[in-house]
């Protein structure tokens, strides 16, 4: 929210009050402020002059040379090639070492000579003032801001500070505005706490006008419980023109662009009082009638931006006798707006169900300033005030004649909260000794009321419902800093879960193995998914994203990392290990989609092959003391179908590694290998032993036995290990040293020659001993097709 100084100051007089002291006060009390905006910061030593005469450069056909009246800051003379300056003409004059605005900067001017005559200065056009078009109706474009044919030339004085007669002379406090206080997105409401905050008075005063007799023609009726009030009301013979100065500037002030009279006291009145409104052409008002109503399934409307939209019957529509003309608290139909050629206007201040209007913002996906204001709540009652004050304001604008007659279908309940009022236990709740006066003095201040011991807060506080309430709007306006320090009651300690633990161990462990740690948005271009020929079914579709790159939510972590690679290797780095700890998701189900926790590792270089990855996979299994079988893949495109396995312990997956597909460095134009591997860490921190046990050092000298097996071509060396593993006691390891294929071999064979290391735990282990579990193993083995190579 965007708030003028010079528009609060209408309601509450901040005199002597700097605007860096408002804004900290008011952040103090609540009311959190972004930014201040000096609306003139840019523009210094412009003031308004009267051209006294104009002559032509004697050395130029297109030069003019011209003498300036500044009033108290003296005669000027400026060269000029502006060729809508005339003597007589009142114009903004920048002085030698002044500055105006140029690309959004500040742009120093200095005295100096134009074909040989002296210059001191410059005139300016409303652009170097940091301005538009719609602030100067009247105004050329590309020539010299002429202020003879403003509206307010009345009150123009020669010398005076540009700034003060264009309405630069103001600074704008933006403000951050929490979803519970719907009423500070208003100048009122923003007022109210201004006043609370700095004890001054505040009371608003309230919009009236006078009419003329005569009927509306119009009906009204409300179909729906989405709409607890609406009001409606005529203003015939309207003439649309440029809106005054006023109007135009606290726009400009609060970043609205002003249209048209009509339009801009729509705006004016919903940033003064919070409340959204809307113009309609009577003419296309099908049969004088306004229904307020769901929508038709299949129903269709063309909005004011041009784009038609089908509806169904969760939209809530304002509708003539014949079709929707505006979707309710979102946005006008096509005809509904105010165009140059209106005659006569209805005006709409109504209070539309926020959820209503979410859900069809989101229907149309078009959420607009009005349907922002009405998602977070709008109070029912302030509806009459929002429509008498822009009736009022049609009035001393002098924009057509308003009918006195207002409609008002009202099915609200007018009934104030009451929350009871304990001073005792709002001092127990904040911790603090306040007096009851000073307690019952602040919420007064805020606008609230009493009825013995119940406190009834202003209509407009729709954020106010039990005890807590009261003490906290106690506490911001008494100020957090007068309440003493004390030390919690009850204590507070916070513990890092399991879960967590985990996390942060893998992370160091990566670190530990020369990783370093990237972090990738969670949606991605469904581009990537393609490239990366990961398989797109089950994808989550965003229905409203920022754009294509980022449409679709990641299925895996492997798209962000070889994107990641792709601009190291642009950047020079001819090698990387990169890691990241993230989720993707996918639906499984017609429910929510299933969000999986993953590691991603990847690497690249000279030095880097599939042995590297497979060593760092192991030593992430070993950290987590994890016994996991590696077995061959093929299911998974984006891997290469002979240089990737997968890691399973017992029927479970917990991953995939490997070299990439070659397809798929291809489509990212990387023309070296590159390794990666994925890893479930839920399902990894899911099988790793929470207790590690630790055994005393061997007492006992260890026996090897070397044994080389024949096996079929497709035999994995996991599957045999673990075969070695559970046919023989005494067994401390199992490592293999060789492959062998070629000479000697059956065709479709291979050998793999182990290392087997035997010790006694109670004892030393003889020769005997060994042999006879070489025997078991081998027997087993014998079963699975796999025999002793002689």
């Amino acid at each position: 929210m965007d708030l003028s100084i010079k528009w609060l100051n209408d309601y509450v007089k901040l005199d002597g009050i700097s605007a860096e002291k408002f804004a900290e006060e008011m952040t103090m009390s609540g009311s959190k402020v972004e930014r201040l905006n000096n609306l003139s910061e840019l523009i210094s030593n412009v003031v308004v002059a009267e051209v006294t005469s104009i002559e032509k450069h004697a050395d130029s056909d297109k030069l003019w040379i011209t003498q300036l009246d500044c009033g108290d800051k003296g005669t000027v003379q400026i060269v000029t090639a502006a060729q809508n300056v005339f003597k007589g003409a009142y114009v903004p004059v920048v002085l030698d070492g002044g500055t105006v605005v140029r690309d959004k900067a500040a742009f120093k001017i200095k005295s100096g000579k134009l074909r040989g005559v002296a210059s001191q200065g410059m005139m300016c056009s409303f652009e170097e003032l940091g301005m538009e078009q719609y602030d100067f109706p009247y105004a050329i474009k590309d020539g010299i801001l002429i202020l003879n044919d403003d509206p307010d030339f009345s009150k123009i004085r020669k010398g005076m500070n540009i700034c003060e007669f264009v309405g630069l002379d103001d600074t704008v406090v933006e403000f951050e505005i929490t979803n519970n206080r719907p009423d500070c997105l208003s100048v009122i409401g923003l007022a109210r706490e201004a006043a609370a905050t700095f004890n001054l008075p505040f009371d608003p005063p309230k919009p009236t006008f006078n009419g003329t007799d005569g009927e509306p023609n119009l009906s009204v009726s409300v179909d729906t419980k989405n709409c607890s009030r609406y009001m409606a009301a005529v203003v015939k013979n309207v003439q649309i023109k440029p809106s005054p100065r006023f109007i135009t500037e606290r726009l400009r002030a609060s970043g609205v662009r002003a249209v048209s009279n009509i339009v801009d006291i729509t705006n004016y009145v919903m940033l003064e009082y919070g409340h959204p409104m809307h113009a309609f052409d009577k003419r296309y008002v099908v049969g004088d009638k306004i229904v307020v109503r769901q929508a038709n399934d299949g129903e269709q409307i063309t909005l004011l931006d041009g784009e038609t939209r089908t509806l169904d019957n969760t939209v809530t529509v304002i509708a003539d006798s014949e079709k929707p003309i505006a979707v309710a608290g979102v946005m006008g139909g096509e005809y509904s707006g105010v165009m140059a050629d209106t005659k006569d206007v209805v005006f709409e201040a109504a209070c539309f169900d926020g959820v209503a209007v979410r859900r069809a913002a989101v229907k149309i996906g078009r959420r607009t300033e009005s349907s922002g204001r009405f998602e977070k709540g709008i109070d029912p009652i302030n509806a009459a005030d929002a429509l008498f004050r822009a009736l009022e304001l049609v009035e001393q604008l002098g924009c057509g004649e308003v009918v006195r007659s207002v409609i008002d279908v009202d099915h609200t309940n007018k009934e104030p909260a009451r929350v009871r009022f304990d001073p005792t236990h709002i001092n127990k709740l904040l911790g603090a000794d306040i007096p009851a006066d000073k307690q019952a003095d602040i919420l007064k201040r805020l606008g609230f009321t009493f009825d013995g011991d119940f406190a009834l807060p202003p209509h407009i506080r729709v954020d106010i419902h039990i005890e807590e309430d009261l003490a906290e709007e106690v506490a911001r306006i008494y100020g957090y800093n007068n309440i003493a320090s004390t030390v919690p009651r009850l204590p507070s300690a916070g513990a890092v879960t399991p879960a967590q633990r985990a996390k942060r161990f893998l992370e160091r462990v990566m670190v530990g193995l020369g990783f370093s740690q990237t972090v990738t948005m969670s949606f991605v271009s469904p581009t990537l998914h393609k490239k990366s020929l990961i398989e797109s079914g089950g994808a989550v579709i965003i229905s409203n994203p920022l754009g294509d790159d980022t449409s679709v939510m990641r299925l895996s972590l492997l798209p962000s990392l070889i994107d990641v690679a792709v601009k190291n290797k642009r950047a020079g780095n001819r090698a990387a290990r990169l890691f990241e700890l993230g989720r993707s998701y996918r639906y499984t189900t017609d429910k929510l989609p299933t969000e999986t926790d993953l590691l991603g590792a990847l690497l690249y270089g000279e030095n880097e092959d599939f042995f590297s990855l497979k060593g760092a996979v192991e030593a992430v299994l070993s950290a987590f003391g994890v016994n996991a079988v590696v077995k061959a893949q093929s299911e998974c495109a984006a891997f290469h179908p002979g240089r990737s396995a997968k890691v399973t312990v017992g029927d479970e997956t917990l991953g995939i590694f490997g070299e990439l597909h070659p397809t798929v460095t291809e489509n990212f134009g990387i023309k070296d290998r590159v390794y990666a591997a994925e890893i479930d860490t839920a399902k990894l921190f899911a099988v790793s032993p929470n207790e590690r046990k630790y055994a005393k050092l061997p007492r006992f000298p260890a026996l090897t036995r070397d044994i080389s097996l024949v096996c079929p071509e497709e035999a994995e060396n996991g599957t045999i290990i673990t075969e070695i593993e559970g046919a023989a006691k005494n067994l401390e390891s199992v490592e293999l040293f060789d492959v062998f294929r070629g000479g000697g071999l059956e065709t479709g064979k291979k050998a793999y020659a182990y290392k087997l290391t035997f010790r006694g735990r109670d004892g030393t282990l003889t020769d005997e001993a060994a042999d006879k579990a070489v025997g078991k193993i081998l027997a087993s083995l014998e079963t699975q097709g796999i025999t002793l190579r002689t």
